[in-house]
């Protein structure tokens, strides 16, 4: 066993939003700006996206490490640019080089063990252009009262599941993911929902953006971090279909075979919406390359679980809120996408220095 990865963990993971902006704050030093969210925590605490910059203010190869875009998962992110901060990533930049790290970009989300917004919003289906016709997700359409019924037992619930294995019995369960996940823009309280309009998360990842200019940059590497999808405790880093077969095959090249693409079906995502990587796509073009790095946590029926109830909790037992059976609902979110195992800690970290290392070798051969 590596020891100093074993004792990297117990620091480097928090076990709750609070703890690890503390953390990132402490770590980070002076140059922080901090931009505000209008909704409070659990404890009605203050909340706060945080960016900071590290190298040349001038330099024209950067790259980004944003975490919490889906607010649990943010343990796992906030943990990786922890990790980079104290194990001397600062100090291994060369001349023309920087690093940005956005910290909690969905803050509601990651204080409140949700993936969405305090809109209701799935961020990484949010970066449509609003001011054109919205994707259509029939399947969704077909299945949104049985994803997220009106009840969690009873008959409602049993009709529910009946019809989700109807539809997946039907059209397979490559159609049924894809209706499930892929993104909606009809149904507020539903999952995956993409909103009407840019969220408060989605502006003020363009304000961050703007304040560092980065659409000025020539080489900009995105490193977007998630949680729970794929085998138990691997990093996927998959490529979004916005940069097309071209931003795949770069960054096959800084990070080599084991990027996949929903494009060629090596990816254990379904193709997405509105993802952030067609923000990056319209705002950068092939001077970027993004990538999600996705590290699985519990079967994709755990997940579909866990979200069904945190949805009905918000849409239908709004009076349960404050009480046990929300405390147990959020506990089964926050369980899937952010296992308590020392050995999953242990290889998220493993897989995260590997992927921050390609980072900045590719920074330099772009």
């Amino acid at each position: 066993m590596n020891e100093e990865l074993h004792a990297a963990v117990g620091f480097r993971f928090s076990g709750s939003y609070a703890e690890a902006r503390s953390k990132f704050l402490a770590a980070a030093g002076r140059g922080v700006k901090s931009y505000a969210v209008p909704a409070r925590g659990p404890d009605q605490q203050e909340l706060f996206t945080d960016a900071v910059w590290f190298g040349d203010p001038d330099a024209n190869r950067l790259a980004i490490l944003i975490s919490a875009t889906h607010g649990v998962e943010g343990y796992c992110g906030a943990a990786a640019q922890l990790d980079w901060l104290v194990g001397g990533g600062p100090l291994r930049l060369r001349s023309d080089e920087a690093v940005l790290l956005v910290h909690a970009v969905n803050a509601y989300g990651f204080a409140w063990d949700r993936r969405v917004t305090f809109e209701g919003c799935d961020l990484n289906r949010n970066f449509v252009d609003f001011t054109a016709a919205l994707p259509e997700n029939s399947g969704y359409d077909e299945l949104a009262p049985h994803l997220v019924p009106s009840a969690l037992d009873g008959d409602v619930l049993e009709a529910a599941e009946a019809a989700i294995r109807a539809f997946r019995a039907a059209h397979g369960e490559l159609a049924f993911q894809t209706a499930r996940k892929s993104g909606q823009y009809r149904h507020a309280s539903g999952m995956f929902f993409g909103g009407v309009e840019p969220t408060s998360a989605r502006q003020t990842l363009e304000t961050i953006v703007a304040d560092f200019r980065v659409a000025a940059r020539e080489r900009v590497i995105v490193i977007d971090y998630h949680t729970g999808l794929g085998p138990y405790g691997y990093g996927e880093l998959q490529c979004e279909q916005p940069s097309g077969i071209e931003g795949f095959e770069r960054a096959r090249r800084i990070f080599g075979h084991s990027v996949t693409s929903p494009d060629l079906g090596t990816s254990s995502s379904v193709a997405l919406n509105g993802t952030q990587d067609d923000y990056w796509q319209r705002l950068l073009g092939g001077r970027h390359v993004y990538v999600c790095l996705e590290f699985g946590t519990h079967d994709p029926e755990s997940s579909r679980r866990a979200l069904r109830d945190d949805h009905w909790l918000h849409a239908y037992g709004t009076s349960h809120i404050g009480g046990p059976l929300a405390d147990a609902i959020r506990q089964r979110v926050r369980d899937h996408y952010y296992p308590q195992a020392l050995d999953w800690k242990e290889m998220v970290l493993s897989r995260s220095r590997q992927v921050q290392r390609q980072m900045i070798e590719g920074l330099r051969s772009m």
